[in-house]
């Protein structure tokens, strides 16, 4: 082995090239002033849309309550129909219970005068069934 001779690595013939050191990053998507000209831009488009969806909305509401005036008559007239089909029950299953009491006289109203007083709740279901009271009373409820 001491026949063997060492031969020391050196550079090429002329040097070697030079040595790139500055950064070079690729150029990627858009530019500061295009991204923020697109974000202005949707922001106007999604303001556009908005108005343009609260007018729509506004319009579909006035409808709605149009509507709902219109047939609020017809709305009252069913409620007074039902008011006065209790009411007359009631003041037969008061005439039934009260027949043996001597000067009862069924019907009479207790606030002593003649004007129209609507019902309370508890006037009408009174002589009802306590859970049609309570759906009366409170109404359809889901987490009951």
């Amino acid at each position: 082995m001491a026949s063997v001779k060492v031969t020391q690595d050196l550079p090429p013939p002329g040097g070697y090239g030079p040595v790139d050191y500055k950064r070079n990053i690729p150029r990627r998507g858009l530019s500061g002033y295009s991204m923020f000209g697109i974000g202005v831009g949707i922001l106007i488009f999604g303001y556009w849309r908005l108005f343009k969806w609260n007018r729509e909305r506004r319009r579909l509401q006035i409808e709605d309550l149009e509507a709902r005036i219109a047939m609020m008559p017809l709305l009252q007239a069913e409620q007074d129909r039902r008011y006065l089909r209790l009411l007359r029950e009631n003041l037969e299953e008061e005439a039934k219970i009260m027949k043996d009491v001597p000067g009862w006289k069924v019907g009479e109203s207790v606030y002593h005068s003649d004007r129209w007083f609507t019902p309370s709740v508890e006037e009408l279901f009174n002589l009802r069934p306590r859970e049609e009271y309570l759906r009366e009373k409170y109404g359809f409820q889901w987490y009951v």
